[in-house]
């Protein structure tokens, strides 16, 4: 029996604050992977980590270990608008973040629903798909370039993955940058940009949030040979929980990629294939340290940053 007393605030006090304080929410589509290097059990770390509490919408199953992804299982699209709905319902969302779908039909029901919550931002990942087969590829390109990024506030794209998709007539002399990108995706609705992996002289990498207009942030890595899975969805997910906490959209990209830099930067081998990023790098004891601390240069972003051969490895 609940006493409404001065002394015990009632029902409705105690509901109202507990609304106040709760964390920021996120909305995320995407798929289960496996090897834990992506996927939903990426985003929900990450978005706990920078602070925002993550909504897992999962869209289907990849095949993979921590070398390479060989087959995708999705869940049909009702299945998908259920699960959000329900939650959505329920649950203040501050951000919707859509990582791989996996399917036309459900990238339609996710924009259906982007649609329905006016006002709500949208970030959205382009992950390289060259795993796949072409035909689903341009099957999901498509889809994804008519029906969702129309309803996108921000994409999230290496930029070697973003040129083949929005610009693959370019015929300049130099490669496409930043604004270049951005201005193509502005024609299909997408106000801001953030393109990562840009090459610079001088073993050098560059990610750049841009407009048509104009590069509004950027943050410069140095170029090391190494390979991770799940740089994207890291990065991807931080920007959103970032975004969510009520951060402007500058700092937000800045600190994700901070926040990636870290997580690389103590990332972790555990099985035979690539480095998975350690999302929880702040909670190591301070006087931890990894095994090659002594044996060369910190790791940097690479693989969907660098697309380099892996060297050298972190644990």
């Amino acid at each position: 029996m609940t006493d409404s007393s001065p002394e015990n605030p009632n029902i409705e006090t105690t509901a109202a604050e507990e609304e106040s304080a709760s964390l920021a929410c996120v909305l995320s589509f995407n798929a289960n992977d496996p090897s834990g290097a992506g996927g939903l059990s990426c985003d929900a770390v990450a978005m706990a980590s920078v602070g925002a509490h993550c909504l897992p919408i999962c869209t289907g199953a990849y095949v993979r270990d921590t070398t390479s992804i060989t087959d995708f299982y999705p869940l049909d699209e009702e299945a998908v608008n259920d699960q959000a709905r329900a939650v959505a319902e329920d649950v203040p969302v501050q951000v919707i973040k859509v990582g791989f779908v996996g399917t036309p039909e459900s990238l339609a029901t996710i924009a259906a629903l982007a649609d329905d919550y006016d006002g709500v931002p949208v970030v959205a990942y382009m992950p390289n798909l060259s795993w796949w087969e072409d035909e689903k590829i341009d099957a999901y390109l498509d889809a994804f370039r008519e029906l969702l990024l129309p309803q996108t506030s921000v994409l999230v794209g290496h930029h070697s993955t973003l040129r083949r998709w929005l610009l693959p007539e370019w015929t300049g002399e130099r490669n496409p940058g930043p604004r270049d990108i951005a201005k193509a995706a502005s024609e299909l609705g997408v106000p801001f940009t953030l393109v990562t992996g840009l090459p610079l002289p001088e073993q050098h990498i560059d990610n750049a949030l841009a407009s048509p207009e104009t590069v509004i942030a950027h943050e410069k890595f140095e170029r090391i040979e190494a390979i991770f899975a799940g740089a994207g969805d890291t990065l991807t997910a931080a920007l959103a929980a970032l975004l969510a906490t009520g951060m402007d959209l500058p700092e937000a990209a800045s600190e994700a990629l901070h926040y990636l830099d870290r997580c690389l930067d103590e990332g972790f081998r555990p099985g035979m294939g690539q480095v998975i990023p350690d999302r929880l790098f702040w909670a190591l004891p301070e006087d931890e340290t990894t095994d090659d601390d002594d044996e060369g240069p910190e790791v940097h972003p690479g693989s969907d940053y660098f697309e380099v051969p892996f060297n050298e490895t972190k644990h």
